[in-house]
């Protein structure tokens, strides 16, 4: 649903609302490769990722710090991602394109996401987190 930046005083923090932890997972990719690559991103190819954790949070954080690696080590930008949860974490299938320095250059290195202050909220039938991505 939306993607929100807040005020942070030395890294970036984003507020994620969303109506299903699918949706939740996806926009948190989505707001951690805006600041990693601000440019156009096309679908050229597909990676899929397997992540196991033992609770929502850790669970996130794993898939986020698991997208970082994979842009820095395999230089894949990821434009869009679908997220299926299994009985101990996701499957997320990634959809994306090999790193281009003239047409993804200009963002943000991230070097973490942060612990600090991650947790996942459910309001009626809203979802929300908030994520510091540490720069």
């Amino acid at each position: 649903m939306s993607i929100e930046e807040l005020p942070h005083t030395a890294d970036v923090r984003r507020r994620i609302r969303a109506e299903s932890r699918e949706e939740l997972f996806s926009l948190a990719a989505k707001a951690m490769f805006a600041v990693l690559y601000p440019g156009k991103c096309d679908v050229w190819s597909e990676k899929t990722m397997t992540i196991d954790a033992d609770d929502p949070e850790d669970l996130l954080w794993e898939f986020l710090s698991d997208l970082l690696y994979i842009s820095e080590v395999e230089s894949f930008v990821v434009c869009e991602t679908v997220i299926r949860f299994t009985g101990s974490g996701l499957i997320a299938t990634l959809r994306g394109e090999p790193f281009q320095r003239e047409k993804h250059e200009g963002g943000r290195e991230i070097k973490g996401v942060s612990l600090s202050g991650l947790s996942i909220q459910t309001t009626g039938d809203m979802m929300s987190c908030d994520i510091i991505f540490d720069i």
